[in-house]
């Protein structure tokens, strides 16, 4: 008769144990409040953005206009954002699509502030989807400047917010090594992550200050 042994894997050394057991690691608390930060100010401006879209909507029907408090003048004019064609990429108004994606990234945020911890697959695709978010906005970004010839304030502040958590969580994976990257490169993110969301904020100021340039002189 054969004899089945089980084996204790409390007995093993704690080398063998890592390989054995996934490797999870909990983000610091800079880290948490960064993303329950900028996921909050995410998803005020995606409820302000779509309460003001429902309005607008409201307001055709019933054959009379509305004008939301960010339309300040013919540059900074979330009506006229709001109402293009681009406001609606996916079939419905963008927005919507940010107060739930947005609202991700809080709780993410919350489980990190109570100590949670998540294997690399999930810090992968926590990545990718900030990824999507900051490609997403760049193109939004083009469309505001070049196409629409319009600026919304509200996006604005989700462009921001978007930008600083894709590159903390970023820099996070990089450090940590779920992401492959020299060790210059891991270096770098240590000590100078504020460096690329400080540079990125700063290109697209740069893009709206001299698309407009002689309507900020005049």
């Amino acid at each position: 008769m054969s004899k089945t042994t089980v084996k204790d894997v409390s007995m093993e050394p704690e080398s063998e144990r890592a390989e054995i057991a996934p490797r999870t690691e909990g983000g610091s608390r800079a880290l948490a409040l960064l993303l329950v930060i900028t996921g909050a100010a995410g998803l005020l401006a995606s409820w302000v953005i779509t309460i003001d879209k429902f309005k607008i909507l409201e307001a055709k029907v019933a054959g009379t206009t509305f004008t939301p408090g960010c339309s300040l003048n013919p540059v900074v004019s979330c009506g006229s954002v709001m109402e293009s064609k681009q406001a609606a990429v996916f079939g419905f108004p963008n927005p919507m699509l940010g107060l739930v994606c947005y609202g991700i990234v809080i709780a993410v945020g919350v489980s990190l502030l109570a100590r949670a911890r998540f294997p690399r697959w999930y810090w992968l695709t926590f990545n990718a989807g900030c990824l999507f978010g900051v490609v997403f906005c760049a193109w939004l970004m083009f469309q505001s400047l070049y196409r629409i010839n319009a600026l919304c304030l509200w996006c604005s502040l989700a462009w921001v917010a978007t930008i600083l958590m894709f590159w903390y969580v970023t820099s996070f994976n990089i450090r940590k090594g779920f992401l492959p990257a020299p060790a210059w490169l891991r270096s770098f993110f240590g000590e100078f992550t504020w460096v690329m969301p400080v540079l990125h904020i700063g290109i697209i100021g740069m893009l709206v200050l001299t698309r407009w340039w002689d309507f900020w002189l005049s």
